[in-house]
């Protein structure tokens, strides 16, 4: 294999990415995508828009998917720390409901691909965060969907340190728990 290295998590369709890192007394240098070496691990999507946020700490965006056009995503931090989560809301896995959360940060310079069918946040952790990410999508307006950050039923346990205060867009304060995005017709 080439220049990275991936893990498979416990749930289908997400897998944290580290890249090789060559550092010396100038700086590092980092290829962090390669169409070659992610096809080599078995991961083939086809990227096609690149996107990025600057969040100041404490900042929660999310949990987002989209509803006819999923998107797939590889998401990394170029500055600063969050931690980063991916809820999966496809109907018919085993592991629907299930979430998986990881440290991505400038220093690990992990990335994390969410595959079709997850709904996706972040919470950032340092001062500020620059995050980009990749999607196999292009954005298609009103086809977002969301579930509230803190629904009991997913239970996702944010990193949320003492004195931390939880931003939230206006979108996210108003966001339905999992069991009412999910009523089954």
């Amino acid at each position: 294999m080439g220049q990275i290295k991936v893990t498979k998590c416990d749930i289908e369709g997400l897998y944290v990415i580290e890249p090789a890192v060559h550092q010396d007394a100038r700086g590092y240098f980092v290829e962090t995508y390669n169409q070659r070496d992610f096809a080599e691990a078995g991961l083939n999507m086809v990227f096609v828009q690149d996107n990025q946020s600057k969040s100041t700490k404490g900042v929660l965006r999310g949990l987002h998917f989209q509803k006819e056009f999923p998107q797939g995503k590889l998401v990394r931090v170029l500055q600063g720390k969050v931690f980063d989560v991916a809820v999966d809301v496809r109907q018919n896995s085993p592991t629907y409901g299930k979430w998986f959360g990881v440290e991505l940060s400038e220093e690990n310079m992990k990335q994390f691909y969410i595959s079709e069918g997850f709904a996706h946040g972040f919470l950032v952790m340092s001062d500020e965060a620059v995050f980009a990410y990749k999607v196999t999508d292009f954005y298609h307006p009103g086809d977002e969907g969301g579930i509230m950050w803190n629904d009991p039923d997913i239970a996702v346990k944010w990193p949320v340190t003492d004195g931390m205060e939880i931003l939230l867009s206006d979108k996210d304060k108003v966001q339905p728990s999992f069991k009412d995005t999910f009523k089954f017709k």
